[in-house]
């Protein structure tokens, strides 16, 4: 059968970006400059030169950047700014995406492939985004009989339950969403909500391949939670807080923990593996034995809203091992003191929390490469081994260092007037 190919005309492009950009334009002045007006009548503006700012007055200052300053520094130390943007979601969910493009391509290396190449000129960078489009666009197909409540509201919790974690730990100092004094034990009760969310969204599929999937994943859960959590005893006992951001602080006036703590480290780290399903503990979502485990009935937005929560997960472990054993973000001052030599308007710019941020991003990231490579070297183990591994060996092992941690507190090394202590 013949086919007929449109030929490229140059003008009907740029009439129908004009055409775009007009739609744009109608739909922020109908719906966007309404919603700004709403959202400004309920968030409490400062007062900048001495004169309380209105809705209408805010408009009107953002053209005048000796005036948007001021409203910008306070709005990005709103408890607004820290859950939605730094270092809450948004962050955490960049973060996931970057991880998911090196994933793949890093994988692709170790494997001589080419792995992601034509969507973007450069490596394929867009084809990220040629991804999220499909999966926007692809039909959400529930199976017959579901539980469609819970088949619908499981994956809206998988991700909300992975931005809670997020909100509990700092990027810098000060800069966390919410600073509790028990925060790391807040952080695992959090992390347990995950494999009941697989096994209730398995059960609500109505299907058994998924509900096997589930099941694997509460047994791999009750395996290793319990080293997981002992691991990170030691780091508690070496610090002396639950607190996240007084165990970094703690580092920085003594030594990293994971010289102290290397057995602990390793724990939290196999822990880690297990606690996100990656391979060689991917039991729930083993493709070669139950089609995709638990997630074997998602498809369109369901799917990427799981997988969204699984690597903002990916990140917030990387980001709890970097906090625990790594210093969080201490490390040399390397970014300017000021941005803008000789300006003497409003800073917004911080050279110490530039620093900080700098410094914990890229441990996060190089501990997530630690993550992502056993899956270009390793099996997938059986459900024995990991079973054994979690119950005996893993306990055995975080035992030993809490006992050496234990030492090193009553031998005077480290606490309080410790030799270590700087």
């Amino acid at each position: 059968m013949a086919t007929y190919t449109k030929n490229f005309r140059f003008g009907e492009f740029v009439g129908s970006l004009i055409w775009l950009i007009l739609w744009i334009l109608i739909i922020i002045a109908l719906v966007g400059l309404p919603l700004i007006f709403i959202v400004l009548f309920y968030v409490p503006l400062p007062p900048v030169n001495g004169q309380v700012l209105t809705p209408y007055l805010f408009l009107t200052m953002t053209v005048d950047p000796s005036r948007t300053l001021p409203i910008i520094k306070y709005m990005i130390h709103t408890d607004l700014f820290r859950i939605t943007t730094f270092p809450g979601f948004t962050y955490a969910a960049l973060i996931a995406a970057v991880t998911i493009f090196i994933e793949r391509k890093f994988l692709a290396k170790m494997q001589l492939r080419v792995g992601p190449l034509y969507a973007g000129k450069i490596e394929g960078i867009l084809q990220l985004i040629a991804d999220g489009l499909k999966l926007i666009a692809k039909e959400i197909i529930v199976p017959s009989g579901a539980d469609k409540p819970l088949f619908w509201a499981a994956p809206i919790a998988f991700v909300a339950a992975a931005a809670a974690v997020v909100a509990l730990i700092p990027a810098a100092p000060t800069w966390v969403a919410a600073n509790v004094d028990v925060g790391l034990l807040a952080v695992f009760a959090i992390l347990g909500f995950f494999p009941l969310i697989a096994l209730l969204f398995s059960w609500a599929s109505n299907s058994k391949y998924p509900f096997i999937g589930g099941l694997r994943a509460l047994h791999q859960m009750i395996a290793f939670e319990i080293p997981f959590i002992l691991s990170a005893l030691s780091v508690v006992i070496l610090s002396g807080t639950l607190n996240l951001t007084g165990i970094v602080n703690s580092q920085i006036t003594s030594y990293w923990f994971i010289f102290f703590a290397p057995i602990s480290a390793f724990v939290f780290y196999i822990s880690s593996l297990a606690e996100l399903e990656r391979i060689p503990f991917d039991l729930p979502e083993a493709e070669s034995e139950i089609v995709a485990g638990w997630l074997t009935e998602t498809s369109g937005m369901i799917y990427g809203l799981l997988q969204l929560g699984s690597y903002v997960k990916t990140y917030a472990l990387a980001a709890l091992f970097v906090i625990l054993f790594l210093g969080g973000w201490a490390g040399p001052a390397v970014m300017p003191v000021e941005l803008i030599p000789g300006y003497t308007g409003v800073q917004i710019y911080n050279h110490t929390t530039a620093d900080a941020i700098l410094w914990f991003t890229l441990k996060v990231f190089g501990v997530i490469m630690l993550m992502l490579l056993p899956r270009g070297i390793s099996p997938r183990i059986r459900i024995d081994i990991l079973l054994h591994t979690g119950w005996y060996k893993l306990i055995v092992l975080a035992f030993i260092n809490i006992f050496v941690a234990l030492a090193l507190i009553y031998g005077g090394i480290l606490g309080p007037g410790g030799l270590l202590v700087r």
